[in-house]
C-alpha cells in the first residue's frame, strides 16, 4: 500500500458503534501462563539511535479525564499510567460511525451468538475484560511479561475460528522458535483440532504451502513466510478473519508486520487485528508508528501496579550496582583515546565534525556527522578529499563501537573485536592499514595479547593459564551469583538464574567464569542462530529449543543470554536477573526485567560501570516510566485507525458462555478430546435457539 493510500486511514473520525461486553464477571485464581518468544539477532553497530523521550507536561495540557467516556459494562476509561484503556472512540469528533458495518462473508449466525471464554484456566477479570473488547476493535494488548498475553491471544482466535467456519486465523511471531512455541501454547489454552493447525516455514517448499493454505484454518508462522505466499498469489488474503502480531513493538518503519498488513489490505478490510508486546514502544513517536502500520483502533496497557493485575504479580527487588572501572581498565581507556585522538582530530580538520572532547563523541554522534556531511559537505573541502573522508568516518564508527565495548564489557571484548578487524572477517583493507600504522594502536594491541590471547598449544602452559577477566564488573557477577545459589541451597528449593549481555564475546567469557563452580552453577550459554559475520557460531532452531528445554527442566540452573533471551522467550520460571550491561531502550529493559517474579518474588540486579553506562541505565528508567504518561498526555493526539471492521452484524450481541474446554495432555490431542468440546459447543448453541 502506498504512502498515500495509508493516509487516508486517519483522515475523519466519528462514534463508534456502541460496545457489547457481558456482565458475566469470573473469579480471580492464580494461573501460570506462558507467553510468546522473541529473538533480537544480536544487533551491534546500529545500535546508535539514542532515543530520548520529551518530558511531557501536565501543564497546560489536556488530562487523561479531558473527553473520557463510560463504556457500556459501566467500565471508565481508564486516566492512569497503570490502567490505559483508550481508542478512537474515546474521543469522538463527527456523529459518522467509525465501524464498518458491513460483516464479511461466511459469519455463521448460529456459532456467532456467543463467545467462548475458557474456564480450563482460572478466570482473571483483566484478561475476560481485554478479550472482550479485542473481539469487536483492533487492538493493541500491553501486558507485562508473563501475564497473559498468550492466553488473550488463543481465546480471540478461537472465537473467529468459530465464527468464520470457512475463514483463516493467522498468528505472526518474528522467529521460528517462537512460532513453534505459540502453537503448543494455543492448543493447550483452547484446543483448536490440531488437524486444523498448521506451523508454516521457509523451509516447506512452496507447493506444499500452497496446499495447506486450502487445506488448515489455523496458521503459526513468521511474517516473512506470509509476505512471500501474499506476493506469489498462494496466501488466500480475502480469507483472512482474525491477524495476532506478537511482539508487535517491532511494527515501525518497514519492519516485515507492516510489509504484511499493508498487502493484506490490499486484499479486504475485512479482518480483526490483536497486537501483542509488553511495552508499547520506546517513545510516544513509536507508538504512533505502530498505530497506523497495524490499523490499531484501540489500545489495552496494564502494568504491574495496575490494580487488576496486582493480585497476579509479584514483587521484583531491582538492585543497582555500580562498578567503578578500575585502574587497569582506566590506563586501557587512557591509551585507547589516544587511537581516538588521531582520526577525531583529522575529522576536525576537515570541519566535518564539532570541535569536542574526544571521549564526548559516540557511534551515533559519527553516524549523525557523517549524514550531515553527505548532505551538505563544507563548501572548502575539495572534491577529491570526500573519500579520505568517508574513510575517515568508518575507521571512527569502528573505534567508537570498540570504545563502548571497552567500557561496557571490557578489554577482552575490545580486543576480541580489534583482532577480528585485523584477522577476521570484520577487516577490510583501509581500517586496518590504518590502525596499524598508529604506534599506540600496535601498543595496545600487544598488551592485551599477552593477556587475552589463546596460549600456544605448549601442554606445559596450555592447561594452567588462569582464566583472566576483562572488566570488574566479571567479579561483581561472579559473586552475586554465587551468593544466591549458596543462600537457596541453605533454604529450601530449586532456583534458576538467567543472565543477559548484549554481545556474544561477554556471553562466552562468562559462562567460562561461572563454568568453574560446578555443580553448584550449571550453566550454559544462549545465543541466536545468525552466524555471519559473528566469531561464534550461532545456535540452531533445535539448539535453541533444546536449551530452553533443558533450562526449564532443571539440566542447567544459570542461563547467559544474548537479547535473543530478551522478548517473550518462555523458559520457565526465574528468582534472578542479572544484567550484565544496560541500555537506554526500555523496550529492552522491560523485556529483560519480565523474567522475573512471576510465582514468586524476584530479584533483578544491574550491573553498570560508573559514567555514562550509569546515565545510560537511569535514562532507560525515566524513559519506562514515562511512556504511559506520555500516551496518556498525547491521547488526543494520536491518529487510531477508524474503519475498524465490525466482523459481527450491526444488529449483533454475542453473549459470554464461559465453559471448562477439554485440552489432552499431548500436544497432539486425541480425537475424543476435539469430539467432546465441538459436541459440548453443538449442544449449547442449541439450548440457545435461533
Amino acid at each position: 500500500m502506498n504512502k498515500g493510500k495509508q493516509a487516508t486511514l486517519f483522515q475523519s473520525w466519528g462514534q463508534k458503534k456502541k460496545d457489547v461486553q457481558t456482565d458475566n464477571k469470573g473469579s480471580s485464581d492464580v494461573i501460570d501462563l506462558c507467553e510468546g518468544l522473541d529473538e533480537d539477532d544480536d544487533q551491534l553497530l546500529a545500535e546508535a539511535m539514542e532515543r530520548s523521550l520529551h518530558d511531557y507536561s501536565d501543564d497546560g495540557g489536556h488530562t487523561a479525564n479531558d473527553g473520557r467516556q463510560t463504556d457500556n459494562d459501566g467500565h471508565e476509561g481508564t486516566s492512569d499510567v497503570c490502567n490505559i484503556s483508550i481508542g478512537a472512540e474515546s474521543f469522538p469528533v463527527s456523529t459518522q460511525g467509525l465501524t464498518q458495518t458491513n460483516v464479511p462473508p461466511g459469519f455463521d449466525r448460529v456459532a456467532g451468538k456467543l463467545w467462548i471464554y475458557p474456564t480450563n484456566y482460572s478466570v482473571r477479570e483483566y484478561q475476560y475484560n481485554i478479550v472482550g473488547k479485542a473481539l469487536l476493535k483492533n487492538t493493541m494488548v500491553t501486558l507485562p511479561t508473563g501475564l497473559g498475553k498468550t492466553f488473550i491471544a488463543a481465546v480471540v482466535m478461537y472465537n473467529f475460528y468459530q465464527w468464520y467456519p470457512q475463514g483463516k486465523v493467522v498468528f505472526m511471531a518474528p522467529t521460528k522458535p517462537l512460532v513453534a512455541q505459540q502453537i503448543e501454547a494455543c492448543y493447550n489454552i483452547m484446543g483448536v483440532p490440531q488437524e486444523d493447525t498448521a506451523e508454516m516455514t521457509g523451509t516447506m517448499a512452496p507447493t506444499e504451502r500452497r496446499k495447506v493454505w486450502l487445506e488448515k484454518r489455523v496458521f503459526f508462522l513468521t511474517p516473512q513466510v506470509i509476505m512471500n505466499d501474499l506476493s506469489r498469489g498462494t496466501c488466500p488474503a480475502v480469507d483472512v478473519r482474525c491477524l495476532v502480531i506478537d511482539e508487535a513493538h517491532k511494527a515501525t518503519g518497514n519492519h516485515a508486520y507492516c510489509q504484511v498488513v499493508r498487502e493484506l489490505i490490499k486484499y479486504t478490510s475485512e479482518f480483526r487485528i490483536l497486537a501483542l508486546s509488553a511495552t508499547p514502544g520506546g517513545d510516544i513517536k513509536a507508538v504512533q508508528q505502530v498505530l497506523a502500520n497495524l490499523l490499531i483502533s484501540h489500545i489495552e496497557i496494564r502494568t504491574e501496579e495496575s490494580p487488576d493485575i496486582k493480585p497476579y504479580s509479584h514483587e521484583r527487588k531491582v538492585d543497582k550496582i555500580v562498578v567503578p572501572l578500575g585502574d587497569e581498565l582506566t590506563s586501557v581507556k587512557k591509551k585507547y583515546v589516544q587511537i581516538l585522538d588521531v582520526t577525531i582530530n583529522k575529522l576536525k580538520r576537515h570541519g566535518v565534525i564539532y570541535n569536542r572532547d574526544t571521549t564526548s563523541f559516540s557511534k551515533f554522534l559519527i553516524l549523525k556527522a557523517r549524514e550531515d556531511f553527505r548532505q551538505n559537505p563544507p563548501p572548502n573541502l575539495q572534491r577529491n578529499n570526500y573519500g579520505m573522508v568517508e574513510g575517515d568516518f568508518a575507521l571512527a564508527l569502528s573505534l567508537y563501537h570498540g570504545f563502548e565495548l571497552l567500557q561496557l564489557h571490557g578489554s577482552r571484548s575490545l580486543f576480541n573485536y580489534l583482532d577480528g578487524i585485523l584477522h577476521g572477517d570484520k577487516g577490510y583493507g583501509r581500517t586496518k592499514t590504518e590502525l596499524l600504522r598508529n604506534h599506540d594502536f600496535n601498543e595496545l594491541m600487544d598488551l592485551l595479547r599477552e593477556k587475552f590471547a589463546p596460549p600456544d598449544c605448549r601442554p606445559s602452559q596450555s592447561s594452567k593459564k588462569p582464566l583472566v577477566t576483562g572488566h570488574p564488573k566479571m567479579e561483581k557477577l561472579e559473586q552475586v551469583v554465587l551468593d544466591h545459589f549458596n543462600t537457596f541451597n541453605s533454604g529450601d528449593g530449586e532456583t534458576r538464574v538467567m543472565i543477559f549481555s548484549q554481545y556474544r564475546d561477554s556471553v562466552s567469557e562468562i559462562t567460562n567464569i561461572l563454568k568453574q563452580h560446578h555443580p553448584l552453577v550449571k550453566v550454559m550459554s544462549f545465543i541466536g542462530q545468525s552466524s555471519a559475520g559473528k566469531s561464534t557460531k550461532g545456535f540452531t532452531q533445535k539448539e535453541q529449543l533444546k536449551v530452553m528445554k533443558d533450562f526449564r527442566e532443571g539440566g542447567y540452573n544459570t542461563l547467559v543470554s544474548t537479547c535473543v533471551g530478551e522478548e517473550g522467550l518462555d523458559i520457565g520460571d526465574v528468582d534472578l536477573i542479572v544484567c550484565f550491561d544496560a541500555h537506554k531502550s526500555p523496550i529492552r529493559l522491560v523485556q529483560r526485567m519480565g523474567r522475573t517474579g512471576r510465582k514468586r518474588e524476584g530479584r533483578i540486579v544491574m550491573l553498570v560501570t560508573e559514567g555514562k553506562e550509569e546515565q545510560i541505565y537511569n535514562q532507560s528508567q525515566y524513559s519506562k516510566k514515562s511512556i504511559h504518561k506520555a500516551i496518556l498526555n498525547s491521547a488526543k493526539t494520536l491518529h487510531f485507525y477508524q474503519n475498524n471492521p465490525a466482523m459481527v452484524p450491526d444488529d449483533w450481541t454475542p453473549k459470554c458462555h464461559k465453559m471448562f474446554i477439554t485440552v489432552s495432555k499431548k500436544f497432539k490431542p486425541s480425537k475424543a478430546a476435539t469430539t467432546s468440546n465441538q459436541n459440548k459447543i453443538t449442544s449449547m448453541l442449541a439450548s440457545h435457539g435461533k
